[in-house]
């Protein structure tokens, strides 16, 4: 028999009879090569065809503690408490990645082993180094963490588990949310932490909507008119959404964090689409049109041009001196309200309830827009109350999903 590669089971019959028949050759003669050869060719076959799976990681700990001649107390400062061993040791609960680590450098069971994926190794966490900051309290009461329903206590034990899990729609080097360049308004002192822990959650929330591949380039000044124009409509917002997400852009509405101060955001999502991120912080509609316009102008006049910039983040409240603010609030405001008509129609001077309807049916945008600007202009904002749609930009986002 010539030997081959063995690739199907009558090969592997043949090349076994074969074995057998020349089994007691002699090293160095031809039927020896031959035999030295057939067993190597099997050895391959049988590795590929059988292989041995990885044994069982709750089977490698406690092999390791027969040989080292441990009791359960001495894996505690591998894995925790005393009930929290027997817990392990019984399979009621999962090793978690601090755990993994603790037992791979301090009695060197394999990684791929208690990972359960042949080859599998362990990765320098760079989760715990990101998430340095990261208001855990908070971000638990409000559900952020998927499937996770312990104790803050429970939390810090697993943090390393269950912040992967909460980057890791995000991939690859996006699990590390400190990502590129970024800009927060001028004067802005929000707590760093707490900003990039929103910036994961929003732009995590839009990994779980496909949408259509965004054009750069497409927001121009014509096509915010069409997304103000949306305000007129009593389901307004919704549909602005529904028109931005058809041209790849994703809009989050998500609570701002205690000490960010902020309004919004305009983030280049890892796929290349663009993602417009609001709190609803003053929860009026005024705030809403305002704030998407100022947020979609940073995408169009900034986000668009600049590729070492993929974030903008917003506190509207605080002045600015910054140009790139200077011109997202030129443009929003030209498109919300033309100089033009905002001058014709003297609400400066004459700002009252009538003036106002009148200006928003001739424009065709929502009363509160125009009375947002009214109350910005004169620094009243005690005044026009029941025309800023207070109270309705989160109840219509959470009734939709957003």
């Amino acid at each position: 028999m010539k030997p081959k590669v063995i690739k199907t089971t009558e090969d592997y019959q043949a090349a076994m009879a074969r074995v057998d028949a020349i089994f007691d050759a002699r090293p160095g003669t031809p039927e020896g090569d031959e035999l030295e050869l057939l067993l190597l060719l099997v050895e391959k076959y049988e590795d590929e065809a059988f292989p041995i799976g990885l044994p069982d990681p709750i089977t490698a700990i406690r092999f390791r503690m027969e040989q080292q001649g441990l009791k359960q107390k001495d894996l505690e400062p591998y894995l925790g408490s005393k009930s929290k061993v027997s817990e392990v040791l019984s399979g009621r609960r999962e090793l978690s990645l601090s755990m993994i680590r603790k037992l791979v450098n301090g009695l060197g069971i394999p990684a791929e082993v208690l990972l359960r994926e042949p080859g599998a190794k362990l990765q320098p966490s760079t989760v715990l180094e990101a998430a340095k900051g990261f208001p855990l309290a908070e971000m638990r009461k409000r559900g952020w963490f998927e499937g996770f329903t312990g104790t803050l206590a429970e939390l810090k034990e697993q943090a390393e588990d269950v912040l992967s899990r909460f980057v890791q729609p995000l991939g690859g080097a996006c699990t590390v949310p400190a990502l590129n360049r970024q800009r927060v308004r001028e004067g802005s002192r929000s707590d760093p932490g707490a900003l990039q822990a929103w910036r994961v959650r929003v732009v995590t929330m839009a990994c779980k909507e496909p949408l259509p591949a965004y054009k750069r380039g497409s927001v121009t000044k014509d096509f915010l008119g069409d997304v103000v124009r949306l305000s007129y409509l009593d389901d307004g917002p919704r549909l602005a959404r529904e028109l931005l997400n058809k041209r790849g852009i994703h809009v989050v509405v998500e609570r701002h964090l205690p000490r960010t101060h902020l309004d919004g955001a305009a983030i280049c999502m890892p796929d290349g689409s663009r993602l417009v991120a609001l709190t609803a912080r003053h929860d009026r509609l005024d705030n809403f049109w305002f704030t998407l316009l100022h947020e979609l102008a940073h995408v169009g006049l900034h986000l668009d041009r600049h590729d070492d910039v993929d974030a903008i983040f917003d506190d509207l409240d605080r002045a600015s001196e910054d140009q790139w603010e200077k011109e997202a609030d030129a443009l929003a405001g030209e498109v919300l309200i033309p100089a033009k008509a905002w001058e014709g129609a003297k609400l400066g001077r004459q700002p009252n309830e009538a003036a106002v309807k009148a200006l928003s049916e001739k424009l065709r945008i929502h009363p509160s827009i125009v009375a947002g600007r009214v109350r910005f202009q004169s620094g009243n904002y005690t005044i026009m109350n029941n025309l800023v749609g207070r109270g309705s930009v989160r109840e219509l986002f959470e009734r939709s999903g957003g």
